[in-house]
């Protein structure tokens, strides 16, 4: 037992030496160390703190999103439907019957107030304060209508022309002045798109949240749809699919290309899905803005006919001599050929099957609409025809239609 405590003894007074040498032999050490290090001196550059704190983006597509949102956001404006709305005062008519007295309500227009009706898109395209949307968003001949730049500013605006055929309209920022002042987009060539190309929307979601923008991919092209809205329903042919949400509000806005460039018009969306937009391209509005920049209406060229393309079932369900071709046919009121027409001064007749359009074939993918809206008024334009199973070579100078 003896022997046990004086072990124990020697244990904790060896281990207190050897604590003590370590703090001894530590700080002689650290003096050492920081009279070495004394000798340098160590700057922090100013500006790798600044890049601490600015934001980097992760992916080359992300930094080109951002690039095109900060320059393209400016020309970008909402548009403020306002109309004057009448104002009713509530009043009572009294009734007496008997002992019993009935007041029954009744209102009175005592004026009108104007009020924010609705909202939408657009973007502007020449420096003076061209605007570009949709035609459903400025369709109310009776409103007033409101540009909103980015920058908060507010102007009256007019309606200079509402396209005829699509869901198109121009407007112009009245300013008092006719200096350009204002950023415009850069148009692109939506010729050449691409499935699955990147894109970008920007507009005034549910015309409350200004500049809101989402991406996303072209997920179709050549799309054929029927979209209505304010008072309108239109069947657009040709338009573009998007997966980029489009909100209640974005219609009007743009749609650009990772270059910055607008390749579309915002102008549906499928109430009932996810994720399915469509817009107008922009190679569709660029006739539009050289004609009012020239100070002539929105014209179309017309050719004249009611016709149904010709497909395998419809060839066999009709016994028709072709495969593919534009069947002028009559129906709900419409002749096959419209009198006093660019295809009634050709010769076309009711039954006949145009083939080719310009030398282009027409197809359910390249229908005779689509192929003449690569013309222009005046145009003298030759067709190959098919009539009861012979071959025939005629010309039409296509009319303008501007209503």
């Amino acid at each position: 037992m003896r022997n046990f405590r004086l072990i124990f003894l020697i244990i904790i007074i060896s281990s207190f030496f050897g604590f003590l040498a370590g703090i001894l032999s530590g700080s002689v050490f650290y003096f050492e160390v920081k009279d070495y290090l004394s000798g340098f001196k160590i700057d922090i550059p100013e500006k790798i703190i600044e890049k601490s704190v600015e934001y980097i983006p992760q992916t080359t597509q992300e930094e080109k999103i951002i690039n095109v949102v900060n320059s393209v956001s400016p020309a970008v404006v909402s548009i403020i439907i306002s109309k004057d709305l009448p104002v009713f005062e509530q009043y009572f008519e009294q009734y007496f019957g008997g002992s019993f007295k009935i007041e029954v309500p009744q209102q009175r227009q005592i004026g009108t107030e104007k009020k924010e009706i609705g909202g939408g898109s657009g973007f502007i395209v020449s420096a003076d304060g061209m605007v570009l949307t949709n035609k459903h968003v400025v369709l109310d001949e009776e409103a007033e209508y409101t540009v909103l730049t980015n920058d908060g500013k507010r102007f009256s605006a007019k309606v200079l022309a509402r396209d005829p055929m699509q869901d198109l309209a121009v407007l112009k920022i009245e300013t008092g002045t006719s200096t350009g002042v204002f950023p415009v987009v850069k148009l692109g060539d939506s010729d050449k798109l691409q499935m699955g190309q990147t894109v970008v929307a920007i507009g005034n979601a549910l015309g409350e949240f200004r500049n809101t923008i989402s991406v996303g991919v072209i997920s179709g092209l050549g799309r054929t749809i029927t979209a209505s809205g304010g008072g309108l329903v239109e069947i657009i042919e040709d338009v573009i699919q998007t997966d980029a949400a489009i909100n209640k509000g974005n219609s009007g806005g743009p749609l650009l290309n990772l270059k910055g460039e607008v390749i579309g018009i915002n102008t549906a969306t499928v109430m009932d899905a996810q994720n399915i937009g469509f817009t107008i391209p922009i190679n569709k509005a660029k006739r539009d803005i050289e004609q009012i920049k020239q100070g002539k209406e929105i014209a179309y060229p017309f050719l004249g006919v009611r016709y149904t393309i010709v497909t395998e079932k419809i060839q066999k369900d009709n016994n028709l001599p072709a495969s593919y071709g534009a069947w002028l046919t009559s129906g709900e009121g419409e002749p096959a050929v419209v009198a006093g027409s660019a295809a009634d001064k050709a010769g076309l007749k009711e039954n006949d099957i145009v083939l080719e359009f310009n030398g282009e074939k027409i197809s359910v993918e390249n229908s005779l609409a689509k192929i003449i809206m690569k013309h222009n008024p005046g145009d003298a334009v030759p067709l190959k025809v098919l009539r009861a199973g012979a071959e025939l070579a005629l010309q039409a100078i296509l009319d303008s239609r501007s209503k």
